[in-house]
């Protein structure tokens, strides 16, 4: 029974998605959609980005200065991991964890109260291809917008870790920025925002969907709510793995 309904919920989600991906029939409303999306996700996520990467990139000086402390270990080296931790996974992969949560449990409950309410229904009854509609600008916006987060995230990231070395006196500020600029390679940059689109993807799709097939009332929506931030986590972790092991391998 379960790898019917498994198989069951694959086929209703790639239906949906061929649905989402045709040609919108008014180009000028997709993109007000779009637009009003970006704001409303990626914008309105901006200080919870900050606030986090600062703390976490204050935090991971902290931890490698003392658990690393070492006088066979050169002092730039805290600098060194602590910017390759925030790049090659932090902001990446973390990052967007914490974004499936508070941005995919929106999207859900959002599309699910629209589906439960009949809104939905409204639509195709208009003609309209509702799917295309609401879900379009959703995940082309998250797709646009969350790389943008990545790096922000990076850079704050960065910052703390210099500000907990200026103010805290965990160690010298020059050596930290030494370390943060040895063997860098830009093509880690690259690697974690090409991680992060298909991350904004899964996000999108799942939450979406999740809300596109809810039923029944206010405790059904909470459910495929609590369900697309539990299955985008997962297909997240899944998808590191799968990257990583392409790109890095």
């Amino acid at each position: 029974m379960f790898l019917f309904s498994f198989l069951q919920k694959i086929g209703q989600y790639a239906l949906l998605m061929r649905k989402v991906f045709t040609k919108p029939q008014k180009w000028q409303v997709f993109f007000r959609q779009y637009m009003a999306e970006m704001n409303k996700l990626g914008v309105n996520s901006i200080w919870i980005v900050i606030i986090i990467s600062f703390f976490i990139g204050a935090v991971i000086v902290v931890q490698i200065k003392l658990n690393i402390d070492s006088p066979f270990m050169p002092r730039f080296t805290v600098g060194y991991v602590s910017r390759e931790i925030l790049i090659l996974e932090f902001s990446s992969s973390i990052m967007c964890l914490i974004l499936a949560g508070k941005i995919g449990s929106n999207i859900a409950s959002e599309i699910g109260t629209m589906k439960v309410t009949e809104q939905i229904d409204a639509l195709e009854i208009m003609g309209v291809n509702s799917a295309n509609y609401i879900i379009l600008p959703k995940i082309t916006s998250l797709m646009t917008f969350v790389p943008v987060l990545t790096v922000l995230s990076i850079f704050c990231g960065i910052v703390g870790g210099y500000a907990v070395c200026v103010f805290g006196g965990i160690m010298p500020a020059d050596d930290y920025e030494y370390g943060i600029q040895t063997m860098f390679k830009p093509f880690y940059v690259y690697y974690a925002i090409v991680k992060t689109i298909v991350f904004a993807f899964i996000i999108a799709s799942v939450a979406s969907y999740y809300g596109y097939n809810a039923k029944g009332g206010s405790l059904d929506v909470g459910k495929a709510s609590t369900d697309s931030v539990v299955m985008s986590s997962i297909l997240i972790l899944v998808a590191d793995l799968l990257i990583t092991q392409l790109m890095m391998g």
